[in-house]
């Protein structure tokens, strides 16, 4: 994807969206489970994030970075995780993650946990947050897929909880259209690239370390 620029809207953020979903449709299964091991790999290779007491994530459908292997890792490491369940709003709720027994379809190919929901505010306690992307600018800028629903959960989140976005490495672009109401990320996380940090005071430690 080449860098757009900043200054474009609503047509230009559709148009950047049915390019990414398009290249994403088009990844095949060996592409898929490469980049799930290197996402997994990577933050579980931080280690205040690996060794957090809460994350909250997503669990991956079709050509998203695949986060079902790093769910899994941190849960058996004794992390508990979070995974959001869409409310007809719009909205996210928050529950646990009790490995693959405990998921069930939700519609739209998702797939969400079915135990105790803790509301939308349970994003306060977390001690970080992965967030899906369809591209990110290298202001931390996130482009999603249009409904707000993150944007509006990332408004929950504490002031020093970190929220990482995970791309593929050809959707890190130079920078996108924002509007008022989207909301940045503080660090993305690209297959080849690893963790790229772009604001320091909410990380752990108070610097940008990783």
């Amino acid at each position: 994807m080449s860098g757009s620029s900043g200054d474009g809207g609503p047509s230009e953020k559709a148009r950047l969206r049915g390019d990414v979903l398009a290249r994403r449709r088009a990844r095949g299964a060996e592409e898929r489970a490469r980049v799930g091991s290197a996402v997994r790999d990577a933050l579980m290779g931080v280690p205040w994030l690996a060794m957090g007491g809460t994350v909250a994530c997503y669990y991956s459908v079709g050509g998203e970075p695949g986060t079902r292997k790093l769910v899994t890792a941190l849960w058996k490491r004794g992390t508990y995780v979070l995974l959001p369940v869409f409310l007809p709003g719009g909205d996210l709720d928050w529950a646990a993650f009790d490995g693959p027994e405990g998921l069930a379809p939700a519609g739209h190919g998702l797939v969400e946990p079915t135990g105790h929901r803790y509301g939308s505010g349970a994003l306060a306690r977390a001690d970080a947050v992965v967030c899906p992307a369809l591209a990110v600018d290298r202001n931390g800028n996130r482009l999603g897929r249009g409904a707000g629903c993150y944007d509006r959960a990332l408004a929950h989140k504490g002031p020093h909880t970190p929220a990482i976005a995970l791309v593929h490495d050809d959707e890190l672009v130079d920078s996108l259209p924002a509007e008022p109401h989207d909301r940045p990320v503080d660090a993305v996380l690209t297959p080849g690239g690893g963790l790229r940090v772009f604001a320091g005071g909410v990380w752990p430690g108070g610097d940008d370390t990783v």
